[in-house]
């Protein structure tokens, strides 16, 4: 008789087979592998170069009938997809840099994240936020952590509430955080300083309108 431990290490063990059992990728299985991830992600040329790479060193390259590697051509697959649009770098740094605005996020985390996908330098700059989004986003990060005039005391209730010695320490805190979200020194230094939310919401404006900017980020 055989226990239900066994049968469970059994089946187990055929579902570690079954996925070792995958084939080796040939040029048609390579593309669908790419046709598929493009479908499902948004990505960059880079990340999707850096995927397909994964995968054959995971389950290696098919032999053909005199068992020679078959060739395959990465880089050239890659470069098909972009120039039928499956693949814009363009495009995904505009949505991540919109994505981690909204989520409160610098201009500095931006670039780091575009560089970090393989973004070319100049479509980076492109995608770069400009003042008025750079001014968004530090008063959302603010905002989330309660940051100036966000936070549970009013400006001229901050200072006396504490000792001096505590509300500097608390300063920096909230000022290294800020910095570690990619914001400007000056803008993190404005809102630690703005003495009421009107402050920062004619700041946000002043912006908007140089730069003709409407909406959120």
């Amino acid at each position: 008789m055989v226990s239900g431990k066994a049968n469970s290490s059994s089946r187990r063990s055929d579902k570690a087979a079954g996925k070792r059992a995958k084939p080796p990728l040939d040029a048609a299985g390579l593309r669908d592998l790419a046709l598929s991830y493009a479908a499902r992600y948004a990505s960059t040329g880079a990340r999707l170069e850096a995927y397909l790479a994964r995968k054959i060193r995971e389950r290696g390259v098919a032999e053909d009938g005199e068992g020679r590697s078959v060739a395959v051509d990465v880089p050239a697959l890659v470069a098909r997809l972009v120039e039928l649009g499956y693949v814009d770098d363009a495009a995904y740094a505009r949505m991540r840099a919109r994505d981690l605005g909204a989520r409160g996020y610098g201009a500095r985390r931006v670039e780091q994240a575009l560089w970090a996908a393989g973004v070319e330098e100049g479509v980076r700059a492109e995608a770069a936020p400009g003042e008025a989004a750079r001014r968004r986003a530090a008063v959302l990060m603010a905002q989330r952590r309660r940051i100036g005039p966000f936070g549970a005391l009013p400006a001229c209730d901050r200072e006396s509430a504490a000792d001096p010695l505590a509300a500097k320490k608390a300063r920096e805190k909230a000022v290294a955080a800020m910095l570690r979200a990619g914001h400007d020194y000056e803008h993190v230094r404005f809102i630690m300083d703005a003495a009421a939310r009107a402050d920062v919401e004619a700041w946000l404006d002043e912006a908007a309108d140089e730069e003709g900017y409407e909406g959120s980020w």
